[in-house]
């Protein structure tokens, strides 16, 4: 795998460490955040209300568009 080097301030370098285990590499510590903060976008959109109805709207709409 080819390696590169990002420049991060001394702070910010101390606060990534902190999540990270002995014995993990910079990478690796980088690859679980990703990983963390990107299933925490897939659950905020599963779990959004945005442009959803409460089931009774729901069957109040469907019985207007087809009625018994």
């Amino acid at each position: 795998m080819e390696m590169t080097t990002i420049a991060l301030s001394k702070d910010i370098k101390n606060k990534i460490s902190e999540f990270g285990n002995k014995g993990e590499t910079f990478s690796d510590i980088l690859s679980k955040l990703l990983k963390s903060a990107e299933q925490r976008l897939f659950y905020d959109v599963l779990m959004s209300e945005e442009g959803c109805v409460t089931i009774e709207e729901a069957i109040k709409e469907a019985e207007k568009r087809w009625p018994k």
